[in-house]
């Protein structure tokens, strides 16, 4: 089943069972201060839930482009090092307001996956909120799972910090009931039925879709309190990432290795006259590179642009951050990343046709800023290299620098303080 397959079987889905496909919203958050990207597919609804907006429907789903590289979900320092964390990817949804909510959200779930997906019932797991001082347990949750078909002890709880969702640190949220997805080779194990492999972020289970229950607004009444107020009516919104669920169905074990990345990463790899090899520096690389182009080119389809604040300063790092990496660890001379980000337009412009509509002024975008950072990185990187040479540890190969020091070549060379974190940290130097 193709990662494609995968988007439009769930949107189908849905649509079959009274839910309208919803266009995914933008990356660039409309009329919300609180977000620098879109980073869930409730963004688009959030009025919704809270009362202050009606659509012509009460049911709907949707495959949002998502990017959390800044801010409360923030990603952009583990791409490329584990197996499922991305600046950019998709979140395939199904919401209710106000119609159906608990009990139809578990029994779509189940269907899907088990009947639509053709997943193991015996390799999936579920979690739900065990609970806490300021909202009680979600008992009814764990019956519902039973219902739908689910063994009982399959079903663990788990605190807030793990099921309970909210957007930010304001508006609506809900506990919430994960489901996860056991690749290891023996799911009758029953070493398995512990908290750590449900809960762990180890390769052997991954979480595959997220059920929250909208019940709640979140609001600030002083600095750093908050209280919970109902919503006008309980609603539901779910996230299951497309990545993710693609790598369980194309039995792989990271998202890389699906078709919806792997062939980024791999005309990278040609277009550096190498060979992908995982494990490797230069596949480090390469798939930083790819996941960096997803996230490139759709932020500046949807009006993004790099620059120094805010937002546009989380795109500018992420494309230096690229670029970086390319030179760096692949052997890139000259402008290569929007040779990547054009090949991206190209792969992914079926669907999302905004990509084909803005391509030549992403190229144009893309090409700038590489030749503006390749200015710097000619100059200052060599001084910032003297600099670690000259304190590096001889016996050890690792350098201490003084942060006073790396302020000079800010100063004087104008090497960006977020590229200088990346070099040090991938020479896993230090800073005093």
């Amino acid at each position: 089943m193709t990662g494609n397959e995968v988007r439009s079987i769930f949107l189908n889905f849905f649509a079959k069972h009274g839910h309208k496909i919803v266009k995914s919203s933008p990356l660039l958050p409309a009329n919300d201060p609180t977000l620098l990207f879109t980073n869930a597919g409730m963004n688009q609804f959030k009025d919704v839930f809270l009362g202050a907006e009606t659509r012509d429907y009460k049911r709907a789903t949707t495959s949002q482009k998502c990017v959390r590289a800044g801010g409360k979900h923030n990603d952009l320092d583990e791409v490329g090092k584990t197996a499922r964390h991305h600046t950019f990817f998709e979140m395939l949804g199904n919401f209710s307001f106000g119609d159906y909510f608990k009990e139809d959200a578990i029994r779509f779930a189940w269907d899907l996956l088990v009947n639509e997906y053709k997943l193991d019932p015996k390799r999936l797991w579920f979690s739900v909120f065990a609970g806490d001082a300021e909202v009680s347990a979600d008992d009814e949750a764990v019956e519902l799972w039973v219902k739908a078909g689910a063994p009982r002890e399959r079903v663990l709880k788990f605190g807030r910090k793990d099921n309970f969702w909210q957007m930010g640190e304001t508006g609506p949220c809900g506990p919430c009931s994960e489901i996860h997805y056991y690749l290891g080779e023996n799911p009758e194990d029953p070493a398995f039925n512990k908290a750590e492999y449900v809960n762990g972020d180890g390769d052997d289970t991954v979480e595959i879709w997220n059920l929250v229950f909208m019940q709640y607004n979140r609001q600030e009444i002083a600095p750093g309190q908050y209280k919970l107020d109902p919503l006008p009516a309980p609603s539901v919104d779910t996230g299951a990432g497309l990545e993710r669920v693609t790598a369980v169905l194309q039995g792989v074990k990271t998202n890389y290795d699906t078709d919806l990345i792997k062939p980024i990463i791999e005309f990278v790899a040609k277009l550096a006259g190498k060979e992908y090899k995982a494990q490797t520096q230069e596949g480090f690389a390469m798939r930083v590179v790819a996941d960096h182009a997803r996230a490139t080119t759709f932020s500046i389809a949807d009006g993004i642009m790099p620059g120094n604040e805010g937002r546009n300063y989380v795109l500018r790092k992420i494309m230096r951050r690229a670029i970086y990496n390319g030179r760096e660890n692949l052997g890139f001379n000259g402008e290569f990343f929007y040779k990547v980000c054009e090949f991206v337009i190209d792969f992914m412009k079926d669907a999302y046709p905004e990509l084909e509509a803005q391509r030549s002024y992403i190229e144009k975008m893309v090409r700038l800023e590489e030749k503006r950072f390749g200015a710097t990185l000619t100059v200052g990187l060599k001084k910032l290299e003297d600099l670690v040479n000259a304190n590096k540890d001889e016996q050890t190969g690792k350098a201490i620098l003084s942060a006073s020091s790396l302020a000079k070549l800010y100063d004087t060379y104008g090497v960006p303080i977020d590229l200088m974190y990346v070099v040090l940290i991938q020479g896993k130097h230090s800073i005093t």
